[in-house]
């Protein structure tokens, strides 16, 4: 146990070094500089007079200072360990070994989450995030792994604990669902699943085939960023066409039998949006609209235009062959993602949620 904590004290030192190149990775003073300059802004007397502007200063304020705490914990709780490391080692007792053993592994975990969370540092990381989900080829196959991987993915948000809300859904006829629209409320929601976007693939027996023969289905995962009020864009009328329609799959008398569901087409380039869970046409438009801004600012940033104004054509999904990752039931237990090369047999705890290897690797190798 002895020689079991000398090497702790090498992994503490090591884990030391990573804190202080997070600290120049964010700029400790810089950070300390500007939360005295946002703290002057908040106690200026007009300061409410603009709600969106005093809502996003303070938002920001809250954002650094609780980055610069996590900071200054996380070097207070490496340099207590190592004290009570080296005070074990000198005077040879193991009396709080395991407790220090403990520590450190912890300390590790969470230097490495702060880590990723540093990585997040593009415009939209922090917002909640609008996940869409819709069945790919595979027939009854291809929409019950669209369920399976809704499951997956709200799994995986419950252990964050973040906040889940359905936008939408829309039920197969015979198993699973064709599509579903899912809003995950948390700091950093985008940041995290814009790793998921794209095609998934299952391999396995078919439980909706009397021959059991091995079937491969796909879906297809879209991340959009739900914008803040400060981020909002304008679309004009004229550049837009709304439809409404009467809702399809569950829903009740009310839903069958009124028009409350909504089509918007946005006209310049071709993206289409829908909402029908909300019982009002009012409530399924808002949802609509707001789906569409975060579509719109998406495409923008991945086309790198300068203006929502200057896109153009179809956004078009990705192909069935590029598939992102392929989940393994048979003939053997396999996750593999193909971007990364991470991969993990235990299938089962992959699709109850435990994704963040995936994820966390994909960000580590994706963002600068």
């Amino acid at each position: 146990m002895l020689l079991q904590l000398e090497e702790t004290l090498n992994e503490i030192g090591s884990l030391k070094e990573a804190v202080k190149e997070l600290g120049i990775h964010f700029d400790i003073d810089n950070s300390r500089i500007k939360i005295d300059e946002l703290q002057k802004k908040m106690q200026e007397p007009d300061f409410w007079s603009d709600i969106n502007r005093a809502q996003e200063v303070t938002e920001q304020e809250k954002f650094i200072k609780s980055r610069l705490d996590r900071y200054e914990q996380l070097n207070t709780r490496i340099e207590d360990v190592e004290v009570l490391t080296t005070l074990s080692i000198e005077e040879v007792d193991l009396t709080s070994a395991k407790e220090i053993l403990k520590e450190v592994k912890e300390l590790q975990d969470d230097v490495e989450r702060f880590r990723i969370e540093i990585l997040l540092s593009g415009e939209y990381d922090k917002n909640n995030a609008i996940i869409s989900l819709h069945v790919g080829v595979g027939g009854t196959d291809a929409q019950d792994w669209t369920e399976m991987l809704l499951r997956m993915y709200t799994r995986w948000a419950e252990r964050k604990g973040f906040k889940i809300e359905t936008i939408d859904i829309l039920p197969a006829d015979d198993a699973g669902i064709k599509s579903a629209d899912l809003r995950i409320i948390g700091e950093f929601a985008y940041g995290y699943l814009k790793a998921e976007k794209g095609i998934h693939r299952l391999v396995r027996i078919s439980p909706f085939n009397a021959n059991g023969k091995r079937q491969t289905s796909f879906a297809s995962i879209e991340v959009l960023p739900e914008l803040t009020a400060s981020q909002d864009i304008e679309i004009r009328p004229e550049d837009i066409r709304v439809d409404s329609f009467r809702s399809g799959g569950a829903g009740g008398q009310h839903v069958n039998k009124t028009e409350s569901a909504i089509r918007i087409t946005h006209i310049q380039t071709g993206i289409v949006v829908q909402c029908q869970n909300q019982r009002s046409q009012h409530h399924n438009k808002d949802e609509a609209m707001k789906m569409l801004k975060s579509k719109l600012v998406e495409l923008k940033e991945r086309s790198h235009k300068e203006k929502i104004e200057d896109l153009t054509g179809e956004l078009k999904d990705m192909g069935w062959g590029s598939q992102i990752r392929s989940y393994v039931f048979q003939p053997y237990t396999l996750v593999k993602d193909h971007r990364t090369g991470v991969e993990n047999g235990n299938i089962n705890a992959v699709i109850n949620g435990e994704i963040d290897e995936f994820i966390n690797e994909y960000l580590k190798q994706n963002t600068n």
